[in-house]
C-alpha cells in the first residue's frame, strides 16, 4: 500500500469517532418522501458537501418539465419542491473512457425514506438515531443513511488529503428513489454523468449488480350494491377478489420457474404482491366496488410492456371464466413508480474492482458475493437511460429496511466508507507520484 493511499486511509478512520453523531444527525431528518422534510435533507447535506471539500452543485429540479418527460419514472407522492445535489472533487486528467484521460466514478445515495408506521411497533423513536450495541436505529439508516454517510465519509477524506486524483470523483444525494426514481431522472437529465458508478444501498456488504423491476398496479374489481339482508340480489366484488388473486398466484409462479442466475438465490425472484384492498361504503350494503393496489416484479431482460401484458392477460383469463366478471371486466391501472430492471455485466471491471476494495479494506473481511436484487432500484436508470455501468455495495441489510427497528451496523458504515476510498483511488487512479 502506498503512502498516498495510507494517508487517505488514515483520514478515513479519523472521521470514524464523529460518523455515529454525523450519521445520527442524519437520520434524525425525518425526509419521508414527499413532505418537506425531504427536500430540506438535500439542504442539509450540501453544507456537509461543501465541508468536505467538494464542489457543490445544489440546483431546484424542474418537477413540471421532468413529470413531463416521456421516460419519467413515476412517482407516487407529487411534490411542489425538490432540489438536486451533486459534488465534485475534480481530477487532474478527467476525460475517462469518452477520451483520453482517467475515468470518473459516482457515488450515489437517496436521502428520502419511508414513513415509519406504528411507532408502537418501534423499540425506539423511529427518528431517534439510537446507537445499541454497536447498531445505529432509526427509519432510513439502513435504507440508506449510513451508505450516503460512508460516500461522504470517503469522498470527504479523499478531498482532505491533498492527494489528487486523476479522473473525477462525483457524490450525488437524491430524493424521490423510494416512489420511482424522481432525483437520479433529475441528475441525468442535469446532465451528469460518469464511467462508472456505486449506490450505496444496502447488500450486507455483497455487490449486487442487477435489479429486477418493480411496478406498481391497481386493480378495480366490479360488482353490484344490494341491501345485505338482499345478497344474492347484488354481486360483491369483494367475492371476486379470490378468482383474480388466484390467477395472480398462477402467474408468479410461471414467471419463477426459469430465472436468471444472477437470482436464483432468492426463492421469489420476482413476486407478485397485493399491498392494499379497499372495497364498499356500508357495512349492511354489498359492495360494488373493490380497489387493490399491488407491486409485480419484472424479470431480467424483460421489457416493462411485456411484463404489463402478461398481467393484464392473466387478469382478463380469471374474468373470461366468471359470468359476472366476463361482462363487467376487472380494471387494471399502471401507476405509481415503474422500475423496470437494470443490468450491469458481472465481467465489468467495476464488479471486481468494488469486490478488490471490500477485501482490502479491512483483513479478514468476507468476500464480497456478486449477484441480483429481487426490488427494484436507481441501478435501471443510471444504466438504462444513462449508460452508466453500476452496482450496489453498501452496509446493512436489505430485510431491515421499511421494517420497524430499522438499523445499520457501525461497523458496516465504516468498512464501506474504506472500501469507497480504496475503489475511488483504484478506479479513478493517483495523479503523478503522489508523496
Amino acid at each position: 500500500m502506498t503512502s498516498a493511499v495510507e494517508r487517505v486511509l488514515a483520514g478515513v478512520d479519523a472521521q470514524l469517532a464523529a460518523l455515529p453523531d454525523l450519521l445520527a444527525e442524519l437520520v434524525r431528518l425525518p425526509s419521508v418522501s414527499g413532505t418537506p422534510a425531504e427536500d430540506d435533507v438535500q439542504a442539509w447535506l450540501a453544507d456537509r458537501f461543501a465541508a468536505a471539500g467538494l464542489a457543490v452543485e445544489h440546483w431546484p429540479l424542474d418537477l413540471p418539465a421532468l413529470t413531463a418527460d416521456p421516460d419519467f419514472p413515476g412517482w407516487e407522492v407529487p411534490r411542489e419542491r425538490a432540489h438536486g445535489l451533486l459534488g465534485r472533487l475534480p481530477g487532474a486528467h478527467p476525460g475517462g473512457t469518452a477520451g483520453s484521460g482517467a475515468p470518473s466514478l459516482l457515488l450515489l445515495g437517496h436521502a428520502d425514506v419511508v414513513p415509519p408506521g406504528d411507532p408502537a411497533l418501534w423499540t425506539t423513536d423511529p427518528f431517534s438515531g439510537e446507537v445499541r450495541d454497536g447498531e445505529l436505529y432509526g427509519r432510513g439508516s439502513c435504507d440508506m443513511k449510513g451508505g450516503l454517510v460512508a460516500a461522504l465519509v470517503a469522498s470527504s477524506a479523499i478531498a482532505r488529503s491533498g492527494v489528487p486524483l486523476d479522473g473525477d470523483l462525483l457524490l450525488a444525494s437524491v430524493v424521490g428513489e423510494e416512489d420511482g426514481g424522481l432525483g437520479t431522472f433529475g441528475l441525468l437529465r442535469h446532465g451528469v454523468t460518469a464511467d462508472a458508478c456505486v449506490i450505496t444501498e444496502p447488500t450486507d456488504l455483497d455487490v449486487i449488480s442487477a435489479n429486477g423491476g418493480a411496478l406498481t398496479f391497481r386493480l378495480s374489481v366490479p360488482g353490484r350494491a344490494a341491501h345485505g339482508s338482499r345478497r344474492t340480489e347484488g354481486v360483491s366484488a369483494v367475492d371476486k377478489l379470490p378468482l383474480v388473486l388466484a390467477a395472480l398466484a398462477d402467474l408468479e409462479r410461471e414467471r419463477n420457474t426459469d430465472v436468471d442466475p444472477l437470482m436464483s438465490r432468492w426463492d421469489l425472484a420476482y413476486p407478485i404482491s397485493v399491498g392494499t384492498v379497499r372495497a364498499g361504503e356500508w357495512a349492511s350494503t354489498v359492495p360494488d366496488l373493490l380497489v387493490a393496489e399491488g407491486r409485480y416484479g419484472v424479470a431480467l431482460g424483460e421489457s416493462v410492456d411485456t411484463a404489463r401484458t402478461a398481467l393484464e392477460d392473466a387478469v382478463a383469463r380469471a374474468g373470461a371464466a366468471d359470468p359476472w366478471l366476463a361482462e363487467h371486466p376487472v380494471r387494471v391501472e399502471w401507476w405509481g413508480g415503474q422500475f423496470a430492471p437494470g443490468r450491469t455485466d458481472p465481467g465489468h471491471p467495476l464488479v471486481e474492482a468494488t469486490r478488490r476494495a471490500h477485501a482490502a479494506a479491512a483483513p479478514g473481511v468476507r468476500p464480497a458475493e456478486v449477484f441480483g436484487g429481487p426490488y427494484g432500484s436507481d441501478l435501471r436508470l443510471l444504466t438504462g437511460l444513462g449508460g452508466i455501468p453500476t452496482v450496489q455495495y453498501g452496509p446493512g441489510r436489505v430485510d431491515l429496511a421499511h421494517a420497524p427497528d430499522e438499523r445499520v451496523p457501525l461497523a458496516d458504515v465504516a468498512q464501506v466508507a474504506r472500501a469507497c476510498t480504496l475503489l475511488a483511488l483504484d478506479w479513478c487512479g493517483i495523479a503523478g507520484s503522489a508523496p
